[in-house]
């Protein structure tokens, strides 16, 4: 994957989602202009960019973790800063054995999901 980009219709309610959901998994904002945000580890790979007609709800992100707590703490942070729970931090045996995972919607209902998988 090169980049991600989702369309939002309220760029800052989305930035302060997104730095709260992405900080506890060790990324950080890398590009901030116009209408534009990016963030990542190194170098931004997912963006959210304004658009007034946007149509969320065409699937799902799935951010990784490092560790059971980074997935506790992007979950409960993204819960206090707009998102709505889908499946609370646990067992994601669906994914596979020894996967842990939460999900949750962002303030503009695109799911996302912040995994930790034994490699």
């Amino acid at each position: 994957m090169h980049y991600v980009a989702l369309k939002v219709a309220d760029i800052e309610r989305s930035a302060s989602f997104y730095d709260s959901l992405l900080a506890p998994l060790g990324w950080r904002r890398h590009e901030e202009k116009e209408g534009v945000i990016g963030w990542g580890l190194i170098r931004s790979v997912f963006f959210v960019e304004l658009d007034a007609v946007q149509r969320p709800g065409f699937g799902h992100i799935s951010f990784p973790a490092r560790s059971i707590p980074a997935v506790r703490a992007s979950y409960e942070s993204g819960m206090q800063n707009g998102g709505e729970s889908q499946a609370e931090p646990g067992s994601a045996a669906l994914c596979g054995n020894g996967n842990y995972s939460a999900r949750l919607l962002d303030p503009d209902a695109y799911l996302i999901q912040i995994v930790v998988a034994p490699d």
